[in-house]
C-alpha cells in the first residue's frame, strides 16, 4: 500500500450527527483484504483518532471494529453542542476529512 492515504481504499469514510453532543465517523473498506491489513497492522487506532481530533482517549465514547461490514465505527463527543454559539458544523458532514489523509 505504499504511497496510499485512507480514502484511496475506503469505500465510504463519513462523519454525521449522532445527537446534540455527538458525531460519529465510519469507514468502510472496498475489501475484506484491505481491512484486514488496516486492523492487523494497527494503523488507525485509539491514540491516532486522539492525535487527529486533539481529544483525550479517554473522551472517544466508540472505537470499534466491525468485521462483518469490513468497517471502523468512531464515535466523539462534539467540541461545542450541535447548534450553539461557536458551533460550525450543525450536521457534523465534514469532521470525517482528517481520516481521509491517513496514510496506510
Amino acid at each position: 500500500m505504499a504511497n496510499k492515504t485512507l480514502k484511496d481504499i475506503a469505500k465510504v469514510i463519513r462523519s454525521k450527527n449522532a445527537g446534540p453532543f455527538e458525531v460519529t465517523m465510519d469507514i468502510i473498506f472496498k475489501t475484506k483484504e484491505d481491512y484486514e491489513e488496516i486492523k492487523n497492522r494497527g494503523i488507525i487506532t485509539k491514540e491516532l483518532i486522539s492525535k487527529l481530533y486533539n481529544i483525550p482517549i479517554e473522551k472517544i465514547i466508540t472505537f470499534a471494529y466491525f468485521d462483518a461490514a469490513n468497517a471502523i465505527k468512531i464515535t466523539l463527543p462534539r467540541p461545542r453542542p450541535q447548534g450553539s454559539i461557536g458551533e460550525t458544523d450543525m450536521h457534523a458532514a465534514q469532521q470525517h476529512v482528517p481520516l481521509m489523509k491517513i496514510p496506510v
